[in-house]
């Protein structure tokens, strides 16, 4: 029975070749997106689970309100002395490891000098709490002695090529070696950090370091990650409890006259949910978002869906070329039971080719993907027991969906009707197929408008001003050598015209504000803390000329006042904050800050530091006394010239000044373009799909249009016969269609609204949701459908109606 079954679906997709082709193509279209998107998602849903622990680490987060129980910041870090005290504090933590980013560090191996990225310094025990795969060295001792180091097996080739590297060492920032302990295996792309070395964190202790007083009292450094592996099945809610009294004891002294827990807090974050649900102020990488996995996985339903129901729609659609056939069956003794199954299996059938092909297709279109994402995902995702055995059942399980209803349908058939020509299609069938086909255009009608949405918020936040200039700015580190002859290295670059202005600070725009130090000013005779925080930057007095950030009132530091280390520049949103009226008004005011007097001197216009994503935050400008070398970076604005000789007129003057600090660079515009790199990406993927998903509802309208075109052939012969000319008939043959869509449009347009609307509150600046992107919308799809419609209707339309009506 099952070969027959087999043969007769065989003859019958043979039979009807343009309708099965559809089928076909739309289905392997719809499969092939849905697993490359599974791809995508089962990569998100993976991160840190590849360690032996991972259900059980938890990583400690703090969050800072102010006064008024406001957060104004939370980290993914804490302070040095947390670790000291929590072992003895809370016993039921099986172990603690920290990691502390290094940030760029200068290192050096014989005539190998580097910027070094990802080094980081780490407990001796990391390997009890993450699994790390250890090439050479021994784990348990390798980073106990301080001045101890592990490379990953990529820094290992890049520093000593085919050399050992087990004892050489490294020298780091022309201040300290390291003696190199062990290599291990890179951690996986998967993992929410990838330390490219792991110094001993005994180094620390080392005044020349960090030293270990601070490690045990320094509670306002927030630059650890610290990481608790607790007992399986331990609840985190029962140690959190405990931690509002362990604040209240321990830093007490750091919160005078106030109670700690309320102006701090600390939270267990599970590490299996940091890359998908942690967006904290500071993280180790860029993390994932749990946003993206919901829509992606919502646009791999919708191409599924659409791609099912045009199965259906063109299964029904030509039920009444198989009635005869059907009618006969039942004749000859089939029960309607065994034409379901033989439906279901050319269902099936069709399900089974498609996923074959579809597989293969992903896994050609995986490169794309990773290119388009940014992402390392491998075909190997998929071939998993928990995927494979899905995957092997989803053409029984699609094909069963898909052609479930068709084959109820036309089992249902009565054979008499059927084999005297009675028989048309019903019209509850005809209803049915409608309802599909507005399904489709209103998904469609969705993806165009988000479409457009997502792509004019992106281009807004690009052309936005941002309040300075950004062009032709260089950026490069500041290190200890640099601080040293930097005076020597400014001059010099701009005694050449190639060169408009040099400057340093700790922090530059691009990057995030979080330093605070808390504000005072004077109200009447007494200082009065100010409750919104303000965020500082130490700069030095060419800082606004070389981003062309304007003033509004007063002064910027300059080199004739002596006294400008002890005066403030404002921005207008401190201003306001404070509760100033204008920007006059805060000139010459007197202003406390981190625990040192001065003056406010000038108030610089609001210009956006952060990315869009942020609200313009109050900040201050410090200007430090010449002694005092806090700086991070070194900012060059490159004038009107030519930029590659400008580069190589820098590149020679540093390596002049600084021997030892490898020349690195970026364009700060090139940052900028970074902040919103994980936008751009969504947006390329989204739009491929959107595009995919509509073309496959365009590909089941053109078969559908097809079908009932053929259906109503003798009639258009009439009416061409009694005068009807040619965009009549069009017209007439494509009204039907065009109000299905614009049906589509009335539901289709507050669902887009509403997902646009949730989606635009990630952006502190964003675009209002214009009416004519509806109305573009909903007349793209009108025409798209018109035009899939009018191929078929004109080709009808000038068919000889001679033909058509001569097999009456």
């Amino acid at each position: 029975m099952l070969r027959n079954f087999f043969k007769i679906a065989v003859r019958n997709l043979l039979k009807h070749r343009f309708i099965s082709f559809i089928n076909l193509f739309g289905l392997t279209v719809g499969l092939t997106c849905c697993l490359l998107i599974t791809t995508y998602i089962l990569n998100e849903l993976s991160y840190d689970k590849y360690n032996a622990n991972a259900q059980d680490i938890y990583r400690v987060t703090r969050t800072f309100n102010n006064d008024n129980g406001v957060v104004s910041l939370k980290l993914s870090t804490i302070s040095p002395p947390f670790g000291y005290y929590f072992p003895s504090a809370f016993p039921e933590i099986k172990k603690m490891t920290r990691l502390l980013d290094n940030g760029p560090i200068p290192a050096r191996y014989k005539d190998k000098i580097f910027n070094q990225q990802g080094m980081f310094f780490a407990d001796e025990n990391l390997f009890d709490v993450f699994s790390v795969n250890v090439l050479k060295g021994n784990p348990k001792t390798a980073l106990t002695e301080p001045f101890s180091i592990m490379l990953s097996e990529e820094n290992a080739k890049k520093y000593f090529g085919a050399e050992d590297p087990m004892d050489k060492v490294l020298r780091f920032n022309s201040q300290f070696d390291c003696k190199v302990t062990g290599i291990y295996k890179s951690f996986p792309a998967n993992a929410h950090l990838h330390p490219g070395m792991l110094v001993s964190f005994n180094t620390l202790k080392d005044s020349v370091v960090y030293g270990e007083q601070n490690l045990r009292t320094n509670w306002g450094n927030n630059s650890f990650f610290t990481y608790l592996l607790l007992p399986s099945n331990y609840k985190p809610e029962n140690l959190e409890r405990r931690f509002p009294a362990f604040l209240d004891k321990h830093m007490a002294d750091n919160y005078v006259g106030k109670t700690p827990s309320k102006l701090t807090k600390l939270e267990l974050q599970k590490l299996t949910d940091i890359h998908l649900y942690s967006h904290t102020d500071y993280e180790a990488e860029p993390n994932g978002d749990i946003s993206r996995v919901t829509i992606f996985s919502a646009i791999a339903l919708f191409i599924l869906l659409i791609a099912c129901i045009n199965y259906m729609n063109l299964s029904t659609a030509r039920s009444a070329l198989r009635a005869r056939e059907i009618g006969i069956r039942k004749v000859v003794g089939a029960r309607r039971k065994e034409l379901i199954v033989q439906f279901l299996s050319e269902s099936v059938m069709i399900c089974l080719v498609a996923i074959i092909i579809a597989s293969v297709l992903t896994w050609s279109a995986i490169p794309w993907l990773n290119k388009a994402s940014g992402q390392e995902l491998s075909f190997s995702t998929l071939l998993q027991a928990k995927i494979i055995i899905p995957l092997i059942l989803t053409p029984f399980i699609i094909g069963t969906l898909a052609g479930l209803y068709p084959a109820l349908f036309m089992s249902s058939f009565q054979p008499v009707k059927t084999l005297k020509g009675l028989f048309k299609v019903g019209g509850s069938s005809i209803s049915f197929r409608k309802a599909l086909v507005v399904t489709q255009f209103a998904i469609s009608i969705i993806l165009i408008i988000t479409t457009f949405i997502v792509f004019e918020q992106l281009q807004y936040i690009q052309s936005r001003s941002l309040g300075f200039d950004k062009d032709r700015i260089v950026i490069l580190n500041h290190t200890n050598e640099v601080s040293k002859q930097y005076g020597s290295f400014r001059t010099e670059l701009l005694q050449n015209v190639s060169f408009k202005d040099v400057t340093r600070s700790s922090r530059i725009p691009s990057g995030r504000l979080l330093d605070n130090m808390g504000a005072s000013i004077m109200n009447g005779d007494s200082l009065r803390p100010v409750i919104t925080d303000i965020k500082y930057v130490n700069c030095d007095y060419d800082f606004i000329s070389t981003f062309g950030m304007p003033l509004a009132a007063g002064r910027f530091f300059s080199r004739n006042y002596g006294t400008d280390t002890l005066n403030y520049v404002l921005n207008q949103s401190a201003v306001k904050a404070i509760g100033w009226k204008t920007e006059r008004e805060a000139i010459g005011k007197d202003f406390k800050y981190g625990g040192t007097s001065g003056h406010i001197i000038g108030v610089l216009k609001d210009f956006h530091f952060e990315s869009m994503h942020q609200q313009i935050t109050p900040m201050v400008l410090i200007m430090l006394p010449p002694s005092n070398t806090y700086y991070n970076k070194v900012s060059v604005k490159i004038g009107g010239g030519n930029t590659t000789s400008a580069m190589t007129i820098m590149e020679r003057t540093w390596r002049k000044y600084f021997p030892e600090t490898p020349f690195e660079y970026v364009f700060l515009d090139d940052n900028f373009e970074k902040l919103y790199q994980s936008e751009q990406r969504q947006a390329t993927i989204f739009t491929a799909f959107a595009c995919i998903a509509i073309f496959i509802a365009c590909l089941g309208l053109f078969g559908l249009s097809a079908f009932a075109i053929s259906q109503r052939i003798k009639e258009i012969g009439v009416r061409k016969v009694l005068g009807a000319n040619i965009s009549t008939i069009v017209g007439l043959l494509s009204k039907d269609f065009i109000m299905l869509v614009a049906v589509a449009a009335i539901i289709g347009f507050p669902v887009a609204w509403y997902a646009m609307h949730s989606w635009l509150k990630d952006f502190a600046y964003r675009i209002d949701i214009h009416w004519w992107v509806f109305i573009v919308a909903g007349l793209l799809a009108a025409m798209i459908a018109f035009v899939t419609v009018s191929f078929q209707a004109i080709k009808a339309a000038l068919a000889n109606p001679v033909k058509s009506l001569r097999t009456e």
